[in-house]
């Protein structure tokens, strides 16, 4: 495949996908480089940083399949790993195959432009660089696109603030000072855990509660890590085979099939277990029937009562406007005895709002707080949020932007109609977002690779889906999508980020394929079994 670009193929970011995409593509001979906007690789491995952050997967379903060496060698020190291990895997991948030498760094990419009488891309890059190439593979993260909320004088406050995403490579001091944390998703439940008996004070503002569940992590032994090792190819079936990538299979036995004191003790068992089991491993019923995760909803709460001394906090920690597992489910350790504790303190913002930030610390309807740094963390603009940042033009023009503003239409997640010879390594609509991340992009990974080298073998130089296949994925996606309990939530499965500004209330965005790992891989590979099915290749 003959190309006057700068390179054949461009990869953007040098997260998880981006690195096993350059490894894929550069041992079959492809001219190809990884443009990176950070000045290190490890995507977001290597942007939060914050206290707690780590794996909620266990670390040896979640780290790459590909390598028998990389697998033989790589000791997990923990079964959720954290964040710096974790970077410290990706070096270590990167390093032993020589990766780094196709990483540009400090290369933040700021438009795309699609030349169609060339067949090439144009990227133009924020230190005033411009690179062409005749193919653009996204790595860029579904989680990368931090979100401020939008309160005034959040410039005035005379301490440290950030979002978690942008926390400090230097060590941050906490010892003695007064805390706040706004924000009590995913990332808010890590760092709330982490921080509150390292601080002062801790005061949390909570605007909607989220149901979370015990991580139970631990460290594993040189004794386990063998038995790991020799079961890998097991692990790795297990986790292609079962719905959202993880070794946990649903229970089958039917919800209605057995007596609550049956169901009881299987969710008892199943809150001593690591990670996603509590809902991996679950009744598929809790995730359809108002009824049965009603039912599990209430067994959760129950627990919540237990474990906080306060009624009046426990109540408040509750999630009332969702049922369990119906939004992104946080995992925690030992979070809900945080608010047990003497210089904890919790404020509703559904109940007394945040009006304003002050140069001393946080203004609500009611009360003026003192604090010495604020934290935010209030989450992504998930799935589409990167790929808004960066000014994408197409065929005539089109802005990427613009065709997705009031959905996203893709094909698998992989590919989106006029703009040619541009691929979404977890793109909206694919599996990405709703499964244990590198077992997803594994899959997306070698296909569009496949796609790649199938285009070499036959000379085509320009690849555009077409429109009709984003329709029939898409209504392959609305008919997972509606079956599920999610469909009325206000998370980002959902589309509807009551953190991103502009967002309609109400109006699903899908942005995921909720139908499982099986299902999707069964429908990619059928794809490529028809030479490419909905594809223009010329």
């Amino acid at each position: 495949m003959k190309s006057k670009t700068d390179h054949e193929v461009i990869v953007v970011g040098a997260g998880v996908s981006g690195i096993y995409q350059i490894k894929l593509l550069t041992d079959l001979g492809f001219d190809a480089i990884v443009l990176e906007g950070d000045s290190d690789l490890g995507g977001t491995w290597y942007r939060n940083r914050y206290p707690g952050c780590r794996f909620d997967s266990e670390s040896y379903t979640y780290g790459y399949s590909f390598s028998k060496e990389v697998l033989e060698e790589w000791h997990w020190k923990e079964r959720f790993s954290p964040q710096p291990e974790t970077l410290r895997y990706l070096n270590f991948v990167v390093e032993k195959f020589s990766l780094r030498s196709y990483m540009r760094f400090n290369a933040r990419v700021k438009s795309m432009r699609w030349i169609e009488d060339l067949r090439h891309w144009c990227l133009n890059l924020d230190n005033g660089d411009v690179v062409t190439t005749r193919f653009v593979i996204s790595g860029m993260g579904v989680l990368s696109a931090p979100t401020l909320p939008k309160y005034d004088g959040m410039n005035e406050f005379v301490g440290p603030s950030f979002h978690t995403y942008y926390w400090p490579k230097e060590p941050v001091e906490l010892e003695g000072k007064r805390v706040a944390v706004i924000g009590t998703g995913a990332t808010g439940i890590q760092v709330i855990s982490a921080i509150a008996d390292k601080v002062g004070s801790l005061t949390v503002f909570q605007r909607r509660p989220n149901w979370t569940t015990p991580l139970n992590n631990s460290l594993i032994s040189e004794e386990e890590m063998a038995v790991i090792k020799a079961r890998y190819d097991e692990i790795f079936a297990n986790c292609s085979e079962s719905p959202n990538g993880f070794e946990h299979r649903p229970d089958r036995r039917g919800f209605w099939n057995l007596t609550k004191e049956e169901r009881t003790k299987l969710w008892n068992e199943l809150y001593k277990t690591s990670g996603f089991a509590i809902s991996a491993a679950n009744f598929p019923e809790i995730f359809f029937e108002e009824e049965a995760n009603k039912e599990m909803s209430d067994f959760i709460a129950e627990r919540i009562r237990e474990r906080v001394k306060d009624s009046r906090v426990a109540e408040k920690l509750i999630p009332k406007d969702h049922g369990f597992a119906t939004q992104r489910l946080p995992l925690e350790t030992n979070y809900f005895e945080v608010y047990n504790r003497d210089n904890v303190s919790l404020v509703d913002a559904s109940e007394e709002p945040i009006e304003r930030i002050t140069a001393k610390g946080i203004q609500t309807c009611d009360s003026h707080y003192d604090f010495d740094l604020i934290i935010y963390a209030t989450g992504f603009d998930a799935i589409t949020g990167a790929y808004e940042k960066v000014d994408v033009q197409g065929v005539d023009e089109m802005s990427l932007k613009r065709k997705w503003e009031d959905q996203p239409n893709t094909y698998f997640g992989l590919s989106t109609s006029d703009f040619p010879n541009m691929f979404m390594i977890a793109g909206p609509q694919g599996i990405a977002g709703s499964t244990n991340f590198p077992r997803a992009i594994e899959v997306g990974v070698e296909w569009i690779t496949d796609l790649l080298v199938f285009a070499r073998d036959k000379g085509y130089t320009r690849l555009d889906v077409q429109s009709e296949g984003e329709k029939e994925w898409h209504e392959k996606i609305v008919v997972a999508h509606e079956r599920l309990l999610s469909r009325n939530s206000k998370g980002w499965f959902t589309g509807y980020n009551s953190n991103v500004e502009g967002r309609e209330e109400g109006k699903v965005r899908y942005h995921a394929y909720f139908g499982g790992v099986p299902s999707y891989r069964k429908s990619i590979r059928q794809a490529a079994t028809e030479g490419y099915k909905f594809f223009d290749m010329s």
